[in-house]
């Protein structure tokens, strides 16, 4: 680990949302539906990594967007997403 990396207030406040929200997610404890959900939210959601979200960010597959560190994504985008992506098998 580099010592010259610097932790902001805004990070560990972003950290901490994001792992509220993984352990809500994770113990289904979510009783609303947002409209706006962050990575930790989404990934739990697909059941995806961290690197397979930044792929599906890049290749443009899923919106999102971003606002100072933390990003955003529309849930109806997400839910849209899946249903394009749905297979007849």
């Amino acid at each position: 680990m580099d010592k010259n990396n610097l932790v902001t207030v805004q990070d560990l406040h972003n950290m901490k949302e994001e792992i509220i929200s993984e352990f809500a997610a994770m113990t289904g404890n979510i009783t609303t539906q947002k409209e706006w959900l962050r990575s930790a939210e989404v990934m739990g959601m697909l059941s995806i990594s961290t690197g397979t979200l930044q792929n599906l960010r890049i290749n443009g597959d899923i919106p999102f967007t971003k606002i100072g560190g933390t990003l955003y994504y529309e849930r109806k985008a997400i839910l849209k997403v899946l249903n394009d992506n749905k297979s007849a098998a």
